[in-house]
């Protein structure tokens, strides 16, 4: 069986550059190298960690939305930030470990990032 050469891209040579674009959640998570025994280095995204949720943060830092049955995160991705991939920076502001858990309840309050002031909701 041939071997598998690891992945090049144009972007490794260049000090500073990223694979993922700026609308992506791994856009600043870091890129590990693991080397192989046989020497062969495979690249990898390292784990993207989040910083606790503050619950006594401003009010102007989310908006609340009430979850309406049949609504799901793409929806609310596509509706706020106008990208059905953007569902993760709701679950980012949200405690849930499951982004399912944000729409699995009609009612539901959850809190929607504000662009620019919740971290990482930069992106609109």
């Amino acid at each position: 069986m041939a071997s598998t050469e690891p992945y090049e891209s144009a972007l490794d040579h260049i000090p500073g550059a990223h694979p993922y674009p700026r609308s992506s959640r791994y856009h600043d998570a870091e890129i590990g190298v693991h080397v192989r025994a046989d020497g062969t280095e495979v690249r990898y995204t390292k784990r993207r960690l989040l910083p606790p949720i503050d619950r006594n943060a401003s009010p102007e830092d989310t908006t609340i939305h009430t979850v309406s049955s049949g609504e799901r995160p793409d929806h609310l991705g596509q509706r706020y930030f106008g990208d059905s991939d953007q569902w993760w920076q709701i679950a980012d502001a949200n405690p849930v470990l499951d982004p399912r858990e944000l729409t699995d309840e009609p009612g539901r309050e959850i809190d929607l990032p504000v662009p620019g002031v919740f971290p990482g909701a930069g992106y609109a």
